[in-house]
Order: structure tokens, then C-alpha cells, then sequence
């Protein structure tokens, strides 16, 4: 997979994407990313990448421009239909980021994603994108922390990230459920004891256990998973 990334704040993703799994599926050849810096498509000495927004009111907004020439030049508005490419703008009038969301994003050969800041983005960047998402119901200072979350959760998903193909499979959120609960040794630490039947060596009956609990701890901690 290939991600772009539009930003005015390129040195925000050195250490995100030059550690762990992210790290890895770049060595791997799974992952590339580009981090593009917008202000490379501006025109003036400043390099201004905004401006006041039209009828008044406070903050600044993104300009169309160079996103637009951005966009132009690394090849997405020309791009052929039916190419696997999907360009995002991240946005708290986005649709809410779900864990199915990631697995659809994870099929795309390329993923373009748009970081918008100060008071938001010109309306007419919008005719641009395929698709708005929106990490939470808050407001954040930039959208370069959200799209390093949507770069996170679509990479390891891709084939041969993970260290196991079935790890991504039993998480939380992935069957509807959240994840059951895990242990590792000591089995018994400060009186504290792993339940029995995860050391009872019988697979059939820690499944059925591990469904159960899934359900209990959705049911008391996420009941609106449930509907």
C-alpha cells in the first residue's frame, strides 16, 4: 500500500512512522509513505497556506490552492476510474473512523490523506476527496494526529504485518464484540490467579470461554456495541 500524506506539519510523522509496526512494514516493502509539506505548493515569499475566511469571523482557513496543485501533482485528480485509490480529507464533520472503516481502507492500493487545521479547509477542497472521516466528537488541533491513527489501523491490517494473520482477528471491535480478556504468566502474581481454564490446555473450552467473556465485557462496558 501506498499513503500520501498533505500536511503543513511534515516533521509531526518522523517518529510515528519511524517506529514499531509501522516501522516494520516499511522495512517489510508492505507499507510507503509519503509525507508531502503543502507549503511546497504555494506561490508567495511566505509561503501562506491561508487566510481569512470570507464574510468574517475568527481563525484562518486552509487555502484551496495548494491542496488543489498537491493533488494535481502527485497524480490523484487524473486518476483512471476504477484505480484503487481513495482520497480522504480528515475532518470533525467526517463520518465517525470504526475498525470496518480500516479493514475497508486496508483494500485500497492507495490511500491519499488530506490534514486540515485552523478553522478547517476551504468548502472547495471537499469537491476534491472521495471520502471525509472524522477520528471522534472533538476538536483536535490539526488533522495530523488523526491521520497518523488511520495510518496505525489500516497498516496492520495489511497482509503480513502482523507477526500472526489471526491477531488482528480477535480484537476488539472486529466481531462486534469487545476483546475478552487476556493473561500471561505469572499465574498467580500478589494472590491474584489466571482463571483455570486458560491453563487447562483444553481449546474447545477456552473459545467457548473467551466468547462468554467477550459478551459479558461488551454487555458492561459497551452495551450500545450490542445493538
Amino acid at each position: 500500500m501506498i499513503i500520501d500524506i498533505l500536511t503543513l506539519f511534515p516533521a509531526m510523522f518522523t517518529n510515528v512512522l519511524g517506529e514499531s509496526i509501522i516501522k516494520r512494514a516499511r522495512a517489510k516493502g508492505r507499507l510507503t509513505v509519503r509525507v508531502h509539506d503543502l507549503r511546497k505548493w504555494t506561490r508567495d515569499v511566505h509561503r501562506t497556506a491561508d487566510d481569512k475566511p470570507f464574510g468574517g469571523g475568527p481563525g484562518m482557513v486552509m487555502k484551496v490552492e495548494p491542496i488543489w496543485q498537491a493533488l494535481e501533482e502527485i497524480g490523484v485528480l487524473t486518476k483512471k476510474k476504477g484505480q484503487k485509490t481513495l482520497t480522504v480529507l480528515l475532518t470533525p464533520q467526517g463520518r465517525p473512523f470504526k475498525q470496518h472503516i480500516a479493514r475497508k481502507l486496508a483494500d485500497y492500493k492507495r490511500l491519499v490523506l488530506i490534514c486540515g487545521h485552523y478553522e478547517g479547509v476551504d468548502e472547495r477542497v471537499r469537491a476534491l476527496v472521495d471520502d471525509e472521516i472524522s477520528i471522534g466528537d472533538y476538536i483536535l488541533t490539526c488533522g495530523e494526529i488523526p491521520a497518523m491513527v488511520m495510518v496505525d489501523a489500516v497498516t496492520r491490517l495489511l497482509p503480513g504485518v502482523l507477526g500472526h494473520n489471526e491477531s488482528a482477528k480477535d480484537e476488539s471491535f472486529e466481531n462486534g464484540l469487545l476483546e475478552y480478556p487476556q493473561y500471561t504468566r505469572p499465574a498467580d502474581y500478589q494472590g491474584m490467579k489466571v482463571p483455570e481454564i486458560l491453563l487447562s490446555g483444553d481449546h474447545k473450552k477456552i473459545a467457548s470461554w473467551r466468547a462468554r467473556m467477550a459478551l459479558q465485557r461488551t454487555t458492561a462496558k459497551r452495551p450500545d456495541l450490542l445493538s
